[in-house]
């Protein structure tokens, strides 16, 4: 790596005649020595000597590893870089991109971000968790904090730090919410829940208990991706908003398309729900609502034309929002889940109408469904490797972290398995004319018992030598 220091107060070359450097016109002006000549860094000046061998030394060193940062491209403020380098170089959907949007501007920007990037340290850190957990809730909080953490290892990447403050920083540890198992409703909750939905909104109910769908999923299927013939449903799309609330289609989450198995009884409650409430046509843009600016843009959001299954009585597709707050709650309230927090008033046509406002916990929303089927299939014995592919997870560890504890006597196959193992076969044999197989052929039979055996019977018999040397006896069936 090229580099050397210049003095900045004498000339290069002393005089011919006294041998000795003349002055420059900056002598006594400023910092006297400069590093100059390392590629694509600034030049940079210190006071003296030393301090720029130094850092030249140091610079040389790291440039040799692939580690070297000039500190200078890490003063920048961390809204700027933001604003300039990281929100403008990403291209996520509208659907993530709103609620990413909204967490770095109203919670990342406002607390952190007129420090520069090298100014981010562990006390920085500390004062910034301290405030965001007085703001919002664990989960919210460990969300934001990896959007942090996302944004200063792209800052490492750019060069302007050397390592990433939040990954180096022991004495910082991230937020982290109460763990919380996945809730799963009993058949009961789930028919009540049904019932108390408009008729043409229950097979949505049915779509997610029987088939382990998203919401979105639920209410972007089509009648086209029914196939009875080969017993299964084609999960090719989902119904998605941006922030502005403007709908589009694109792949389930993961970009990832499924077939999931149709129970036959879901099959009926299929062609029974197309033939009351027939499937209407929704034409919408592909991947994104905004208006196409480039060619490719027009191919990508091209928009595309199924034949919805779930609609609202209009004949409209449905949004989610007013779905939940006028279909799905009041039918948790009807079940009981939930009660009114509160009233909404609505002035109109010379009425006032009164509404019920409901806050229905997260974890009884429409997403319980898809819990619920998950624990069904694994009450039943099937398959993790099956259940991840249905639910489109991207590995069966994710279907195994999410639902593990809806397996039945997890770990009692291995502990009998185990216990038969190191079962004793060397039991002792009982003479015939002992006192015990006497008493043995004495038992009554047991009228309790189903499918009793003969009398004197003895089907399984459990003895171990006593103390004494004698024999204590375990009668399991006779």
């Amino acid at each position: 790596m090229a580099g050397y220091i210049e003095d900045r107060w004498l000339k290069k070359r002393p005089d011919k005649r006294t041998g000795k450097r003349e002055r420059t016109s900056l002598y006594g002006k400023g910092k006297r020595y400069r590093v100059k000549g390392i590629p694509g860094v600034q030049d940079r000046s210190f006071d003296t000597s030393e301090d720029a061998k130094q850092w030249l030394a140091t610079a040389k060193t790291d440039s040799s590893r692939g580690e070297f940062v000039d500190p200078r491209r890490g003063e920048i403020a961390l809204t700027d870089y933001i604003v300039d380098h990281w929100w403008a170089g990403r291209s996520d959907e509208p659907s993530t991109a709103g609620p990413m949007s909204s967490k770095v501007w109203n919670h990342i920007i406002p607390l952190v971000g007129d420090l520069a990037l090298r100014d981010i340290d562990a006390s920085a850190l500390r004062s910034f968790k301290a405030a965001l957990l007085s703001r919002v809730e664990e989960s919210t909080a460990e969300v934001i904090w990896g959007l942090l953490s996302s944004i200063l290892g792209s800052a490492v990447d750019d060069q302007r730090l050397l390592r990433n403050p939040m990954k180096v920083k022991n004495s910082v540890k991230p937020p982290r919410p109460t763990e919380k198992k996945a809730k799963a409703w009993t058949r009961q909750v789930v028919d009540a829940v049904r019932a108390g939905l408009q008729e043409r909104y229950r097979f949505a109910v049915d779509l997610g208990i029987g088939l382990g769908l998203r919401q979105g999923e639920a209410f972007g299927l089509a009648e086209e991706d029914f196939d009875f013939e080969a017993g299964v449903v084609h999960v090719r799309r989902q119904l998605k908003w941006d922030i502005k609330g403007r709908p589009y289609f694109s792949l389930p989450k993961g970009r990832k398309t499924r077939e999931v198995p149709l129970p036959p009884n879901l099959a009926v409650r299929a062609r029974e729900h197309f033939r009351r409430f027939p499937s209407t046509a929704c034409t919408l843009p592909w991947r994104n609502p905004e208006p196409p600016t480039t060619a490719l843009e027009i191919r990508q959001r091209k928009p595309i034309t199924v034949n919805l299954l779930l609609t609202t009585s209009h004949g409209n597709r449905i949004y989610y929002r007013t779905w939940n707050d006028r279909s799905w709650k009041p039918a948790l309230a009807a079940a009981g889940i939930i009660k009114p927090v509160g009233e909404k008033v609505r002035r109109g046509e010379g009425r006032v109408r009164r509404d019920p406002v409901y806050a229905a916990p997260r974890e009884d929303m429409f997403h319980v469904l898809r819990h619920t089927y998950a624990s069904v299939q694994l009450e039943a014995g099937e398959s993790i490797v099956s259940l991840s592919k249905w639910l489109g997870h991207s590995t069966p560890k994710v279907t195994l972290d999410h639902y593990a504890h809806f397996m039945p006597g997890a770990g009692q196959r291995g502990l009998a398995a185990m216990d038969a193992w190191l079962e004793d076969r060397h039991q002792p044999k009982v003479p015939e004319k002992s006192l015990l197989a006497v008493w043995i052929k004495k038992i009554p039979p047991n009228p309790q018992v189903k499918g009793q055996v003969a009398q004197g019977a003895l089907m399984s018999v459990k003895y171990k030598e006593t103390a004494r040397g004698g024999l204590a006896v375990n009668i399991i069936e006779c």
